[in-house]
């Protein structure tokens, strides 16, 4: 690999899973002693159980080995070595052209080929890797993973646990009411509920919630999503703000044509259009779980949260693919003008970036699957 993943890969060896990447490598080390992770393997061919799946947006040169027009690509990464990435790896981009052959080769003679690609394939349908969308998603397509390969990444555990402290501090209270040292125990209690393993300090929680425990990990993991996207979007709306304030100030550097200008003016005025449609859906469906949460902690109506709690998968993907797509535009801007820097860049690379969110975000007629799901 001769591009700037192979040079990053080492700083990705603390990370798990996060919107653009999937460290099956740093989860099979942090679950060498958990028999359900072996048992129900990401991949059957054993290499790809230890491979880092990227998110990548492809560079000008790299989109003429795909035959659809798109900006961004599903890279699978083998490294060479799974206890230091920094040493680099073999790599190949899902859907490019004779990347079958190519990943054939990657995986070895494992068995199965059929159902190996199809994994990547559903992967490559997302807008982005974030654990709870990625869970959902493959599940919807009947295959069997454990759960330990969704867990949130460590550095990201770590900045979250204060926000959902926060955040759910009234429904801890009501839980464990009875319990001496509450106060000094929330921290601990906010990390057994992130984490995918099961704690039996939950088990008040679940009583509260009226959970049964066949339902109670679907319901557990459904609330962390939640929460996980309430996070996320917290963490994103001054970059949103940001990118809404300073979008239609972005410059060409240099002389350009007038009907490549009016391009990338009309193309602008679309996108924050869009963008703006997307903020609106996204804010609708977790105003929908705000509702029903601040019922519970009100009114102690346990039972209407639960009944949300268990149908909610249906929202994941939805609101998942609303929230990685505003995430990918957040961020990637902020990428490309840092700020204290010009708003300024050459013709082709503004267009290339516009029309990259813009073909992200769908029809400009067409309404987004989130506000949908959440009327």
């Amino acid at each position: 690999m001769q591009d700037r993943t192979f040079r990053s890969l080492r700083g990705l060896e603390k990370t798990a899973s996060t919107s653009r990447v999937l460290n099956l490598a740093a989860l099979l080390v942090r679950n060498a002693d958990n028999p359900a992770h072996a048992a129900n393997p990401f991949f059957v061919a054993d290499p790809l159980n230890g491979a880092v799946i990227v998110r990548h947006r492809l560079r000008g040169s790299e989109r003429e080995g795909f035959t659809d027009h798109r900006y961004s690509a599903t890279k699978l990464i083998i490294p060479f070595a799974r206890e230091d990435l920094g040493l680099g790896g073999r790599s190949v981009f899902v859907a490019e052209k004779g990347w079958r052959e190519a990943f054939e080769v990657l995986r070895g003679e494992a068995g199965d080929l059929e159902r190996d690609v199809a994994v990547l394939e559903a992967i490559d349908e997302l807008p982005s890797l974030d654990p709870f969308l990625l869970r959902e998603h493959l599940k919807r397509r009947s295959f069997t993973i454990s759960p330990s390969h969704f867990d949130i990444s460590g550095p990201d555990l770590t900045r979250m646990q204060r926000f959902v402290g926060t955040e759910i501090a009234k429904l801890i209270e009501l839980a464990y009411r009875d319990s001496d040292g509450l106060e000094g125990n929330i921290n601990r209690l906010v990390e057994a509920l992130l984490v995918s393993k099961s704690d039996e300090r939950l088990e008040p929680l679940r009583l509260t919630l009226r959970l049964e425990k066949e339902n109670y990990q679907e319901g557990i993991f459904a609330w962390k999503g939640f929460l996980y996207y309430k996070w996320v979007l917290n963490t994103l709306w001054g970059q949103v703000k940001d990118v809404f304030a300073e979008l239609m100030r972005a410059k060409v550097a240099g002389i350009i044509d007038s009907a490549t200008r009016s391009e990338i003016e009309e193309t602008k005025l679309r996108l924050r259009t869009k963008l703006e449609r997307q903020v609106r859906a996204v804010r609708t469906q977790l105003k929908i779980y705000d509702d029903v949460f601040a019922e519970l902690t009100a009114s102690g109506n346990a039972l209407g949260f639960r009944d949300f709690l268990l149908k909610s998968p249906d929202m994941f993907l939805t609101l998942g693919e609303g929230c990685g797509l505003i995430s990918h535009i957040a961020t990637y801007w902020r990428y490309q003008f840092p700020h204290g820097r010009t708003l300024v860049a050459d013709a082709g690379t503004l267009l290339d970036i516009l029309q990259d969110f813009d073909a992200g975000l769908g029809q400009e007629d067409a309404p987004p699957a989130t506000a949908a799901a959440a009327a």
